[in-house]
């Protein structure tokens, strides 16, 4: 069975456009969804995948329009080829039933592949430029007193948690950390 998926950013905007392109393509069954895609759990996308059965083709009008990152989309056609379905992206002319919509699927894998160990790459060598420079990351440590001080300032019960973090210099979430190791 086509089944169709639709989506757009924000309510204000238009699905017709991909409807319709959808609907010319066969698709029996549609989901729409008006949600930011860099959401990835969305209520129609996850109704689609839970309805899927063996021999189902997913049809978007762009790749963009099921998932925003590469590593989502990659997450997703192994999903679709572990439960035997295919995948069409009208616009990309990409069709996994096909030997070149599988290669052309895996290449753009493999690409996104190499820009992942591109970016941990350049992060470790960031991370070694800074250490021989003396920088050691993470988060600064709170010096003691300041604990204490804060600590006291909360078991005396004259002083709310903003001014508590206001006087001493923590965050709130700090401030609580610190009372829960109490």
């Amino acid at each position: 069975m086509l089944i169709g998926y639709a989506r757009v950013s924000r309510t204000d905007q238009e699905l017709r456009l991909q409807l319709d392109a959808l609907t010319n393509a066969g698709c029996i069954k549609i989901f729409e969804e008006k949600v930011s895609g860099k959401d990835r759990s969305r209520p129609e996308l996850d109704n689609m995948l839970a309805m899927l059965r063996p021999g189902d083709t997913i049809v978007v009008w762009k790749l963009d329009r099921i998932g925003r990152s590469m590593k989502h989309l990659i997450e997703l056609m192994e999903f679709f080829d572990k439960n035997e379905v295919n995948f069409i992206s009208l616009q990309e002319n990409i069709d996994t039933s096909t030997a070149t919509g599988r290669m052309l699927f895996h290449i753009m894998a493999a690409l996104a592949q190499f820009e992942r160990e591109m970016i941990q790459e350049r992060t470790q060598a960031g991370l070694s430029a800074a250490r021989a420079r003396g920088r050691v990351g993470g988060q600064p440590r709170i010096n003691n007193k300041k604990i204490d001080q804060a600590i006291k300032m909360y078991n005396s019960k004259d002083f709310s948690i903003k001014e508590i973090c206001d006087t001493v210099g923590i965050s709130k979430a700090t401030l609580y950390r610190y009372l829960k190791k109490e």
